[in-house]
């Protein structure tokens, strides 16, 4: 079981990564997410039943990601719509072309060649670790090159200040359509390898993903703090390995799964709570200092 926790933690970091690019680099909340997971998953699921190699497809629930992005961007930056409510009306039409797409509200993977099924020689759940591990060190080291270039510090310089980033000739809407393309690509993903990994996909997979994304991204940022951006990525993907062992051990507690999602909540809502604990407590400690002295 905790094998299991920590292979479907090293696959929801995909989706954490992804979150991170718009929610902590863009400084924005993208609700695209939850119509750009379950988008993946029924792509690659739809794909490899009609007989798409199981790479192939992913790589097809990458691009409809990003076509998502898109939607949402042109909407935000061009139609000057407010971003959430962008995210809102792209999530919503993406229920639709999910039905569309599997012509059901859910398709299975029974008898079908699965990306994990490549590593059958290794023992149960350790094929999706190696897996994940793979999918990971890949992602993070194509973000941190692309961060290096010119074009990702341009990205950078627009989450970090809109209007300097604009004074120095950078197009800020370019960037942050670029932003959410490349993020709701990297969502689809995690769509798609969490599909794979469960066996189906669900035209309702999404709702609540967002949470575990945020989760994952909170979790790390509470334990370690002053990282670089290398680092910081990383710490995203322990976070989403304990969140899931959080899960597994608040199952393990007997609670009934149905109720879940409850617990994500909360889990999260602890989280972001934390910090300002911390300070209430250090200006407390303060506080006492001085009325001793």
């Amino acid at each position: 079981m905790i094998i299991s926790a920590i292979a479907s933690g090293f696959l929801w970091a995909v989706l954490g990564i992804g979150l991170y690019l718009t929610y902590r680099i863009l400084k924005f909340p993208d609700l695209t997410t939850e119509g750009s997971f379950p988008l993946g998953a029924a792509v690659a699921v739809t794909a490899i039943v009609s007989g798409v190699p199981p790479i192939l497809s992913i790589i097809l629930a990458i691009l409809a990601g990003m076509c998502a992005g898109l939607a949402t961007g042109l909407l935000y930056t061009k139609g000057k719509v407010p971003v959430i409510l962008a995210g809102i009306l792209v999530m919503s039409g993406l229920h639709s072309v999910n039905l569309f797409i599997m012509k059901r509200p859910n398709l299975s993977l029974l008898n079908q060649n699965r990306l994990f099924d490549y590593f059958q020689g290794l023992p149960n759940y350790y094929n999706v670790v190696f897996v994940g591990i793979i999918v990971l060190v890949v992602l993070i080291g194509a973000i941190l090159a692309f961060f290096y270039t010119n074009l990702g510090q341009a990205f950078i310089a627009t989450g970090d200040n809109e209007d300097m980033a604009r004074s120095l000739g950078i197009r800020t809407d370019n960037m942050k359509i670029l932003g959410l393309v490349i993020s709701n690509g990297v969502i689809a993903l995690a769509g798609a390898l969490v599909a794979q990994n469960n066996g189906y996909a669900d035209v309702n997979g999404g709702a609540g993903v967002i949470v575990i994304g945020l989760a994952s991204l909170i979790i790390g940022e509470v334990m370690f703090k002053d990282l670089k951006l290398g680092e910081r990525l990383c710490t995203i993907v322990i976070g989403s390995v304990l969140y899931q062992l959080l899960l597994l051990f608040v199952i393990q507690l007997g609670f009934d799964t149905t109720y879940i999602r409850i617990f994500s909540s909360t889990i999260l809502a602890i989280c972001l709570m934390i910090p300002q604990i911390r300070r209430s407590l250090r200006l407390g400690t303060l506080i006492g200092k001085g009325e001793k002295a």
